[in-house]
């Protein structure tokens, strides 16, 4: 793993989280320290010590009681904008994602190719890179449907609608990004194809989250996030 410094540009690591303690820790343990990130675990209403925890580990927690991922993710950016970020990184609380591949995600940016870097766990699958039974098939298929739907509406080809990823501050301010729920990857996805935004992917392990998942791993959950994903990108289709 690439591991030299990179250009020192402010950024903030957004975490949202719902009943994470086992798992936030870990998360937070392993962001890479060189970065001297501003780290903002934004509690969705835990039930655990998932704000006590995350707080033990140094990061900022804010709370935002409205269950969902994007209305958490938007109570972290909020907050973040105080601290004047060039550049926001998001990742998931669960530790299936693997923070110190952070810096591989900020590289692009960084190198000025990219305003908009997605972790894609299809391309870490071809390389070997993810764990066996961490992508289920139904996350892999709409992962599949959405973003063939997005390259043959938009022309943008994406393989991935993965949590894991970083974007400038500036982009993402016009990306204006609005939904609360099961919608917020594909929204700025689909926007930043809309915005012609430079996009890229790159391929990042992929374990075996800590826990239960709270969407895929439930079937009500699995159709929830998969209609809501498909129509975020016909709203947003029928709005061109």
């Amino acid at each position: 793993m690439n591991t030299q410094p990179l250009k020192q540009s402010r950024i903030v690591v957004i975490i949202p989280a719902l009943n994470e303690e086992h798992s936030i820790g870990l998360v937070l343990q392993h962001i890479p320290k060189q970065l001297g990130a501003t780290v903002i675990v934004c509690d969705n209403g835990s039930t655990d010590r998932t704000a006590a925890v995350a707080a033990e580990h140094g990061a900022i927690v804010v709370q935002e009681p409205q269950r969902g991922y994007g209305a958490a993710c938007l109570r972290g950016l909020a907050e973040a904008g105080q601290y004047a970020p060039e550049i926001a990184v998001f990742v998931d609380a669960d530790y299936s994602d693997s923070p110190e591949e952070m810096m591989l995600l900020l590289a692009p940016i960084e190198q000025g190719v990219a305003d908009l870097v997605i972790g894609s766990r299809r391309l870490g699958m071809a390389a070997g890179m993810v764990e066996r039974g961490a992508l289920l098939p139904q996350a892999r298929f709409g992962n599949w449907l959405s973003t063939r739907l997005i390259a043959w509406i938009w022309g943008e080809r994406f393989t991935d609608l993965g949590p894991f990823r970083a974007i400038t501050w500036k982009a993402l301010e016009t990306l204006q990004m609005a939904d609360r729920n099961f919608g917020w990857t594909v929204e700025m996805q689909v926007k930043a194809a809309q915005q012609r935004l430079r996009c890229t992917e790159i391929p990042v392990s992929y374990r075996v989250r800590v826990g239960k998942s709270k969407i895929t791993g439930t079937l009500k959950g699995t159709i929830k996030a998969g209609y809501k994903i498909l129509w975020t990108i016909a709203v947003n289709a029928l709005r061109r």
